[in-house]
C-alpha cells in the first residue's frame, strides 16, 4: 500500500480518541497502545527537522529524511544543525521544529525536569520511534598517553556543546568515576570544533556520543593518531546501575583503526514528533519513512538499525497517535511502550 493509499485509509477510519488506540493481537485480544494524549492540527506543508552538529550522524540521517519527505509528501522541509538533544527538545516544545532527534537520557531529564531542564519539566513529548543506539565514545590522542577515564585529570578535554546529549553524558561518565569538570580543563565544543582542536594539538581528549562511526572522527583518523578509551570496570557498573537508559556496548575493532574492541555504554536515540502535528500528518511521515527505508538506511551505516521490528525498543516517551496508528496496521505489539496498559502493569510489578 502506498503512502497516499494509507492516507486515504486513515481518513476513512473513525477514531474516537487520539489518546487510546486498539491493537489487534494475534489471539484476537487487544491492548491499549501507548500514544500522546493529544495531537494538533498541523499538516506536513512545512517540516523542520532538528538534528545535531553538521558533522554528526543526526545531521546525515536528518538531511536524508528532509529530502525524502519533500519528495514523498511535497513538504517544504529544512534540516537544522543544532546543539542536539537538549536544544532539540526545546525547539520542538517551543513550536520551532516538527521533528527532532534526541537521546533517551536527555529525554528522560526533560520529562523529570532535571539536568538542563531543572525545575522546568517538558510535557507532551511524543515519538515516532526509537532509532539506533548512540555509543558513548571517549577519544584521546596517542601522544597524550591517556588510557583511562581517570587519566583525564588535569587534561584538556572537549566535553560537547553546552546542554547537548554529549555534554550530559560527559558529566555522567565523569561522575561514575568520582570526577567532575573541576578535575580537568573542560572545553564546550561540538564534534567539528573538537576534532579540529584535537588535530591542532589543543585538545587531548574528547567525548562523542553518536552512531558508529562518527563522521568527524573518521575524518580525524586520516591525520591524527588517537585511540578509543574504555569506559569499563566499576565506573561502567555505576553508570548501568544508576541510569536505566544506559546499556553495555563496544566500539568494534577497526572502527577508528583500533586493534581491539573497546568497552563502553550506549543510549537509544529517539525521533520525536511535535504534538502540534495532526495524527494524519505523523501517519504520513511514518509511512513515508518505512516506504523508503532503503533510502534511510543508505544515509549512514547506523541508520541500518532503524527497523519496524526495533522501532519501539528503548522508548522513554509515548508514541504520537499517528505513528501508533501506522504501527498498529503493521501488527506491532505496543504493550511495552510508555503510557500503554502493558507498560503500566510492568511498572507496577517493579514497585
Amino acid at each position: 500500500m502506498t503512502t497516499r493509499q494509507r492516507r486515504l485509509t486513515l481518513l476513512g477510519t473513525a477514531i474516537a480518541s487520539v489518546s487510546v488506540l486498539t491493537l489487534a493481537a494475534c489471539g484476537g485480544s487487544s491492548d491499549s497502545a501507548a500514544t500522546a494524549e493529544e495531537a494538533g492540527d498541523l499538516d506536513t506543508e512545512f517540516i523542520t527537522i532538528a538534528t545535531g552538529g553538521s558533522s554528526g550522524v543526526y545531521y546525515q540521517i536528518g538531511a536524508t529524511l528532509s529530502d525524502m519527505l519533500a519528495d514523498e509528501l511535497g513538504s517544504d522541509t529544512s534540516v537544522q544543525a543544532t546543539g542536539a538533544s537538549a536544544e532539540n527538545i526545546n525547539l520542538i516544545t517551543d513550536g520551532n521544529a516538527e521533528l527532532a532527534f534526541t537521546m533517551g537520557d536527555a529525554t528522560v531529564q526533560a520529562l523529570e525536569g532535571t539536568g538542563p531542564f531543572e525545575g522546568e519539566p517538558r510535557e507532551g513529548l511524543a515519538a515516532i520511534g526509537a532509532l539506533y543506539p548512540n555509543t558513548v565514545q571517549l577519544i584521546a590522542t596517542k601522544a597524550s598517553g591517556i588510557e583511562s577515564v581517570e587519566d583525564l585529570e588535569g587534561r584538556n578535554v572537549a566535553v560537547g556543546d553546552v546542554g547537548s546529549g554529549v555534554e550530559l553524558n560527559a558529566q555522567m561518565v565523569l561522575g561514575a568515576y568520582d570526577m567532575d569538570y573541576d578535575d580537568l580543563n573542560a572545553d564546550y565544543l561540538d564534534y567539528g570544533e573538537a576534532t579540529d582542536q584535537m588535530a591542532n594539538g589543543h585538545v587531548e581528549a574528547l567525548f562523542a556520543t553518536s552512531g558508529l562511526p562518527n563522521p568527524a572522527l573518521t575524518e580525524l583518523a586520516t591525520s591524527t593518531d588517537f585511540i578509543p578509551v574504555p569506559i569499563d570496570g566499576e565506573g561502567r557498573d555505576n553508570l548501568l546501575s544508576e541510569y536505566e537508559f544506559f546499556q553495555e556496548a563496544t566500539i568494534p575493532a577497526d572502527t577508528y583503526k583500533n586493534d581491539d574492541d573497546v568497552d563502553t555504554v550506549s543510549v537509544t536515540n529517539h525521533l520525536l514528533a511535535s504534538t502540534e502535528l495532526s495524527e494524519e500528518a505523523v501517519y504520513d511521515i511514518t509511512a513515508a519513512i518505512f516506504d523508503n527505508i532503503d533510502r534511510v538506511h543508505a544515509s549512514h551505516v547506523e541508520a541500518e538499525n532503524i527497523t519496524l521490528e526495533t522501532i519501539t525498543e528503548g522508548l522513554v516517551v509515548p508514541l504520537h497517535p499517528g505513528a501508533a496508528q501506522y504501527y498498529e496496521e503493521q501488527g506491532l505489539d505496543l504493550s511495552s511502550v510508555p503510557g500503554s496498559d502493558g507498560a503500566a502493569e510492568a511498572d507496577a510489578s517493579d514497585e
